[in-house]
């Protein structure tokens, strides 16, 4: 009896020459619907599914290879006495290779405008249970998944065997396919769900991720590390597009989105205000507003321009040709943007290693809210800490009311300060940042490098804290430097110190309720 191949393929890339592989080596080929008739068209002898099982096609498709003359010639085992009989007694023959990819529900579900029921018409049923049925008797069943598997295997058919090490790294392939496949499913349709009430891990879902390998980078953070890009191709990242320059690299990814998360509190595309900020090791250096996005770069860089040298930028308007000036004056490493108009992209191409991003504000919208972060052996997830500032909740603590301007300021560093690491301390004045104070051991060191930063500008700034303040040391500090106004949680046991030192040295203090901790 000859060997029987089934081939059942929505991809139908290297289809012809696979078929036609088999075919020279002695196979009869069994395929259904639209795999039968490019078989056909191609002009090779082919057995519709349907004329196999004697079982026609049903429900529009949705039936059609879910039939005891599949399943039983895929499953049988070849070396099992009971299972050959009960073939022969069923009068179905032994199914040798299955050929199978999926329907492309990751493709349909692409488009977030697609309809929810052609998503669902895109769910393979029969597909998968024959992929799986074949790996799981791989010892006695090829199974292809992929049209990058077709040339290896055919090298090996014609060799003359196929070596269980195959068999079995292709089975592996096939339920990491099936594995991948019902993990976009499930994901797809949970976004689509009201997010359950999780009161403790055993009532929580367990992760499941299915984000495809975008690129290889050429190392981690270090030389020596390996690295690899993964991400969903229509959201957040994943959407980006490279305009220039050369190869994205881990540390670059990270900065960008670091800079990104700083430069959105002011929005992002139309109708945001313009800002823009410098990122270093993952910490603004610096950060502003403008009148339109020229200035606010141009802002952004006096800030700090000696730690701007090799930055990355993220600037939350279109970058015209005012802006690109700016960002060839001096050595940058990554900018982000919601575009780049003609002018601005003919001139910054002159900077050939300078990487220019694309980022459509939509595809933010598409990313999912979980942040994950890995440690050894596990996964934190927490939610993203982006939520608009809420002013309306803030209270006045000091005897000093701030004025309208201090309070525009507060805002701002505020919204500075929750993207600097943990302890934070940032300083600022008319929207432009002063001097920042990140990642130290304790408060009052990150105060001194902040205001050391601002120097002689700290006089009439104001300064906003990630966490509370358990002294009324750093509020002492600040005053003495021409501080006039001080954010901050608040809730230490110790807050009427710090309150205490604001009414004796004149300065109004405000306190949010919400802390920023970024570690």
């Amino acid at each position: 009896m000859a060997p029987t191949a089934l081939l059942s393929v929505s991809n139908k890339e290297g289809l012809v020459p696979l078929a036609e592989g088999l075919l020279e080596a002695g196979y009869q080929l069994i395929s259904s619907g639209g795999t039968a008739a490019t078989l056909k068209a191609a002009g090779l002898a082919v057995t519709k599914v349907a004329e196999h099982t004697g079982a026609p096609e049903i429900l529009g498709g949705r039936v059609k290879t879910l039939h005891p003359r599949i399943h039983g010639g895929i499953l049988a085992r070849r070396s099992e006495l009971s299972h050959q009989a009960d073939l022969e007694a069923q009068g179905i023959e032994p199914i040798d290779v299955v050929v199978v990819n999926l329907y492309p529900f990751r493709e349909t579900v692409a488009n977030p405008e697609v309809a929810f029921d052609t998503a669902i018409e895109n769910i393979d049923i029969g597909g998968p249970a024959m992929v799986r049925a074949a790996a799981k008797n791989h010892a006695d069943v090829v199974v292809l998944t992929s049209p990058s598997q077709y040339s290896p295997f055919l090298e090996a058919l014609r060799a003359g065997a196929i070596s269980a090490d195959l068999r079995r790294q292709l089975a592996l392939e096939a339920f990491q396919h099936t594995a991948s496949y019902d993990t976009a499913i499930s994901s797809w349709l949970a976004a689509r769900l009201p997010a359950p009430v999780e009161t403790s891990p055993a009532a929580a879902a367990p992760l499941r991720l299915e984000l495809p390998a975008r690129q290889s980078l050429r190392y981690g953070e270090n030389p020596h590390q390996q690295a690899i890009w993964h991400s969903e191709p229509a959201a957040g990242w994943g959407a980006a597009v490279q305009l220039q320059g050369k190869e994205l690299s881990y540390n670059n990814l990270i900065d960008l989105d670091a800079a990104l998360a700083t430069v959105r509190e002011f929005g992002y595309g139309p109708g945001a205000q313009p800002a823009a900020v410098v990122v270093k090791h993952t910490n603004p250096c610096g950060l502003a507003i403008g009148h339109n996005g020229a200035a606010a770069l141009s802002r952004a860089l006096d800030a700090d321009r000696l730690s701007a040298f090799g930055g990355i930028v993220a600037i939350n308007c279109v970058v015209d040709l005012a802006t690109a000036e700016l960002l060839t004056s001096l050595f940058l490493e990554c900018v982000v943007a919601p575009g780049f108009d003609g002018p601005a992209s003919e001139l910054l191409a002159s900077k050939a290693n300078l990487r220019l991003l694309e980022l459509d504000p939509a595809a933010i919208g598409r990313a999912s809210r979980r942040q994950l972060r890995t440690l050894l052996g596990g996964v934190l997830v927490q939610e993203l800490d982006d939520q608009p500032v809420d002013g309306a909740a803030w209270q006045v603590v000091s005897e000093r009311q701030p004025t309208a301007q201090e309070l525009d300021d507060l805002s701002f560093a505020w919204k500075l300060a929750r993207h600097v690491r943990s302890n934070a301390i940032t300083v600022a004045k008319d929207g432009q940042s002063l001097g920042i104070g990140a990642g130290q051991m304790n408060r009052v060191g990150s105060a001194r490098l902040a205001l050391e930063a601002a120097g002689v500008r700290a006089r009439g700034a104001v300064l906003a804290s990630d966490g509370f303040f358990p002294f009324d040391d750093t509020v002492r500090l600040a005053a003495g430097q021409g501080i006039t106004a001080v954010i901050q949680p608040g809730g230490s046991v110790r807050d009427a110190d710090s309150i205490a030192a604001c009414n004796a040295l004149g300065l109004a203090m405000v306190v949010t309720g919400r802390r920023h901790f970024l570690h």
